[in-house]
């Protein structure tokens, strides 16, 4: 789980790397009566065993399952452990020693988020509920295969750390003392050295996955015997491609976000040009994408000035400091604190008129080359994502109708809440695993540290240091998983590991364009990307359409209808079936197999629209707080009308790709910036159908 759209950009719009007075936490494993001594066997099963009815507020049965840290035998480091907590899916199926089916172990991000969220909140046997109990859960992903939960790196959730040192530098040695978890993990339950292992997680998990694989790969006896990765929304890129560059997709998806808006359409889209977000994604692709060009920052001096007076204790403390103390007048857009009154609705409206006003003023000139900023919002700058999130929160119903409410502990957002858009409601549902997992009965019952308190993120300190190196993402972490992905993706195949990569349409964090371009520029089987476009629809088992799905070449692409960033917290029942089919087993829906004109399934080119492959988003809104809740939906004639200028938007990406197309085919070499140029071109093409439908 990432921590926030705005604390990802508030972070990484600091010009350099700030000096920090802020503790490195330590903390250390606890000894709870009964532990072995020697090394790990079989005969740590019972120590790690959690004991029946030990659980407080566990008051439905449960299978079989084992807790506790386990060092990673990093050298001077002793106290560095990750924290494991496994569910077997069947009696005696984990310690069994001759049985070969499958297992998998699950991972959330953060970087510095604790995987039990997942556990508690989206795919695990037992779920917290609104008011702190818990209830079970018939589409755990435990019920289908012995199922791992693992805090890491070192020193997250319940795993522990040494301040001097311990803490990762980077995703190399996070690799490393993964490994050495499982050789550790294995001497504890043998039959997982050779059982296929699914190895999956989420968001942040999108860069240790890979590392965890590349380690696996190269070392010349691997613990584990790794037979598939799945990655859910997955920050596989650089912070730009997945937080910012897939604005425009957003806005596809759920025109909501600016009212249904043509022009304030036409402002993004330019803006996506200025910053060089412009992807055009072909079938097969014809070349390597550029690399995604860094932010372009905000160019206010005195936005930089308040932000570089921030405490830096923890990422969300910046973007608290913007949400409740910084304006930006010059674009029209404020932070609100309380419910607005009809009076300040009216004005906002106003406000809005003036905001499109001076955008339209802007958009007049649309000679763009030659300028440092050219017409590049100054408060802004490339940040896309977050001027989006303050428009809808300011103009756009029903995001402006409600106070903003921030659990900032929980990573919870209202009303726009950027891991779930039809969310709207403020505050926002709370559902917060800490009593349970700091009361004394569960950490006895888990063979949990006393040392630390369970936190759902911390802040990592890569390195041991809040000092960030150069050369590091905002969350700083010098490592960059795209980097090798070709290289991954080649050894995956020689080793016959296959991959997928699942996203939720509704989500703003990692929007599934970002995961479509990582796609697109790896090559995989001997061929750079897929060679058709994805557009195979799925159901669930009771016939429901789920999303969309492409399988080549031993790679999976899975998108989730009306899911948010956490896939089974917002749709446990398709998680759990795309679990079942895609993950675990080798369904065949999507499958484009060698010399097949098309995907076994059928294909339905018309679900995924446009540049950005929309799935169109949901009509109707949640909002309002707790059980006082409603939906809204835009007047029909607004929605038509949007259709209308839609239509005008998708006919002129079509003609922009096919000149790319027929450009690429003609001159290979100079293939991507004619490319450029062509999409240059379409942001021209799109406002002249617009000025003719506005009668400009």
């Amino acid at each position: 789980m990432l921590t926030g759209v705005l604390a990802l950009c508030l972070f990484t719009a600091l010009t350099y790397a700030q000096s920090t007075n802020d503790t490195i936490p330590n903390s250390w494993p606890h000894d709870y009566p009964g532990k072995p001594k020697g090394d790990f066997s079989p005969e740590w099963q019972n120590y790690y065993l959690v004991k029946e009815k030990s659980l407080p507020n566990v008051t439905f049965p449960i299978s079989r399952n084992w807790a506790g840290t386990i060092p990673v035998n990093r050298t001077n480091h002793p106290n560095d452990t990750l924290f494991f907590w496994a569910f077997e899916h069947k009696s005696g199926s984990l310690t069994s020693k001759k049985i070969d089916e499958p297992w998998a172990i699950w991972l959330n991000g953060g970087p510095g988020a604790s995987s039990l969220l997942g556990l508690l909140l989206e795919n695990g046997p037992l779920l917290i509920t609104e008011d702190g109990g818990l209830r079970s859960n018939n589409a755990s992903w435990s019920n289908l295969v012995d199922y791992v939960w693992v805090d890491q790196p070192v020193g997250t959730g319940y795993s522990t750390a040494e301040s001097d040192g311990g803490y990762i530098l980077d995703e190399d040695q996070m690799g490393e003392d993964f490994l050495n978890f499982l050789r550790n993990l294995v001497k504890i339950f043998p039959s997982l050295a050779t059982r296929p292992l699914l190895l999956t997680g989420e968001s942040y998990a999108g860069t240790y996955i890979p590392y965890i694989t590349k380690a696996i790969f190269s070392t010349p006896h691997p613990p584990v015997n790794l037979s598939k990765i799945a990655i859910g929304n997955g920050a596989m890129g650089s912070e730009p491609e997945y937080e910012d560059l897939p604005a425009l997709s957003l806005i596809e998806t759920y025109p909501q976000l600016i009212g249904y808006d043509a022009e304030v359409y036409l402002y993004f889209q330019t803006q996506t040009h200025l910053c060089n977000y412009d992807f055009n994604l072909t079938y097969p692709q014809h070349a390597k994408f550029p690399p995604v060009p860094q932010h372009i920052f905000p160019v206010s001096e005195s936005r930089a000035a308040h932000l570089t007076k921030q405490s830096s204790k923890l990422l969300n403390q910046r973007f608290k400091a913007l949400v409740h103390s910084v304006e930006a007048p010059d674009a029209g857009i404020v932070r609100r604190k309380t419910i607005p009154t009809r009076a300040e609705v009216e004005t906002r409206e106003h406000k809005r008129r003036a905001w499109l006003a001076k955008k339209n003023n802007l958009l007049q000139n649309r000679d763009l080359s030659g300028r440092a900023n050219g017409t590049l919002d100054p408060w802004y700058g490339c940040f896309l994502t977050s001027e989006l999130q303050d428009y809808a929160l300011n103009f756009s119903l029903p995001w402006n109708l409600t106070r903003e409410d921030i659990i900032f502990s929980l990573g919870d957002y209202g009303p726009f809440n950027p891991y779930n858009l039809v969310d709207a409601r403020a505050p926002p549902l709370a559902l917060d695993p800490t009593t349970f997992l700091d009361d004394h009965r569960t950490k006895a019952a888990l063979h949990a540290p006393t040392s630390k308190n369970w936190t759902l993120q911390i802040n990592y300190p890569f390195n041991s240091s809040f000092q960030t190196i150069n050369g590091s993402n905002p969350f700083g972490d010098p490592s960059k998983p795209v980097a090798f992905f070709d290289e991954l993706a080649t050894n995956a195949t020689n080793h016959g590991v296959k991959v997928v990569i699942y996203v939720g349409n509704d989500d703003s964090v990692v929007p599934h364009f970002s995961s479509e371009i990582t796609i697109q520029n790896t090559t995989f089987g001997g061929i750079q990307g897929f060679t058709r476009k994805p557009s195979t629809p799925w159901y669930d088992d009771s016939g429901k359409f789920a999303g969309v799905i492409h399988q080549e070449r031993n790679w999976t692409y899975i998108l989730v209808a009306k899911a948010g960033h956490e896939v089974p917290e917002y749709q446990p029942q398709a998680a759990f079936v795309m679990y079942r089919e895609f993950i675990l087993g080798n369904n065949q829906t999507g499958l484009l197999t060698n010399g097949s004109a098309t995907a076994i399934g059928g294909e339905d080119l018309s679900i995924l629209q446009g540049t950005y492959n929309i799935l169109p988003g949901e009509t109707s809104i949640l909002y309002g707080s707790g059980s006082h809740t409603s939906y809204y939906a835009a007047p029909s004639a607004t929605i038509a009308s949007w259709n209308s200028f839609f239509a005008s938007v998708l006919a002129s990406e079509s003609a922009a790709a096919a000149a790319s197309v027929s450009a690429v085919d003609r001159a290979s070499s100079d293939a991507l910036s004619i490319i450029g140029e062509v999409v240059g071109c379409k942001v021209m093409l799109v406002s002249v159908f617009v000025a003719a439908a506005l009668g400009a």
